[in-house]
């Protein structure tokens, strides 16, 4: 009983010294709301004008001139101080409907993710935020670091699993966060907030899986060989087929196939019995 004791009082020593270590870093914007932010909606202008300003055409962005730019970055702060002080959690009544709630956790959450890539320029992948003690990869910047939203702080795993994907259950948003890393889906600088969201969704989905870097058909090995964002997040995809009654036998398959363009599909419906890879994820920053 001493041995057991011992033992198990040692593993919550490690335990508590590994959480004090890695204990969330907060993250505050000291920024005063845009001069012409509305008083009855939120409005994401200013972070999409800096996103035309910023990202080509390939969705890859221009960090060191947004880094060397004051006003612009004045401006991404002044966009995260409306992040931070407004949410559909304490203020519902800016939200009507739930794409303009799913927006704004989608367009908080890349905004975030710019901001901290700017924190810590320059850098060459996300991965290089260190925790103190990295057990996952990602660790310093997905889950250490804790932005506001709203008043609450969370880190961008929280937002991401915890809210975007518990709350709105549609497994095309991800092809729309973005991770800051190549092979995340590309930044698209605008994102409606109304009844045209859907079909965004509908191109940005049928776009990420028309890449051949995140789809690719081989013949000659009869290999299918998909994006790890597959991989990840497999049971949002299964999901989502279940609830528009779609048939889930060839599991991912069957998923890409269903939001594919028609020339991709028809080539899926010819490559029945191939079997199913995953890409390495590249990791290295979506810089020009």
């Amino acid at each position: 009983m001493k041995i057991l004791l011992a033992v198990a009082l040692s593993i919550a020593i490690v335990v508590a010294g590994f959480l004090w270590v890695n204990r969330p870093q907060f993250i505050s914007v000291s920024a005063s709301l845009p001069a012409d932010f509305p008083d009855d909606f939120f409005s994401h202008g200013l972070f999409e004008q800096l996103l035309l300003r910023f990202v080509d055409a390939d969705g890859r962005v221009d960090y060191q001139g947004w880094y060397d730019s004051t006003d612009a970055r004045a401006d991404l702060d002044s966009y995260l101080a409306a992040v931070s002080t407004f949410s559909p959690d304490n203020s519902p009544e800016r939200f009507p409907t739930s794409n303009d709630e799913l927006v704004y956790w989608i367009q908080g959450y890349n905004a975030y993710v710019i901001r901290s890539v700017l924190d810590h320029w320059p850098l060459d992948s996300v991965t290089d935020v260190k925790a103190p003690i990295e057990a996952v990869t990602g660790m310093g910047f997905f889950y250490r670091l804790r932005f506001q939203f709203g008043g609450e702080y969370y880190s961008l795993f929280e937002v991401e699993n915890g809210i975007i994907r518990k709350r709105h259950r549609d497994a095309r948003i991800h092809f729309v966060l973005n991770c800051g890393s190549d092979s995340c889906p590309v930044l698209r600088p605008q994102l409606p907030a109304g009844a045209e969201l859907e079909t965004l969704l509908a191109t940005a989905a049928a776009e990420f899986v028309a890449d051949p870097g995140n789809v690719a058909i081989d013949h000659s090995s009869k290999t299918i060989t998909l994006s790890r964002i597959f991989k990840w997040f497999r049971k949002d995809f299964i999901n989502d087929l279940r609830q528009r009654g779609r048939s889930t036998e060839r599991g991912l398959i069957d998923y890409v196939a269903s939001v594919a363009p028609e020339e991709l599909r028809q080539e899926l419906d010819r490559s029945h019995d191939y079997e199913v890879r995953f890409f390495e994820y590249d990791w290295d920053l979506n810089d020009q």
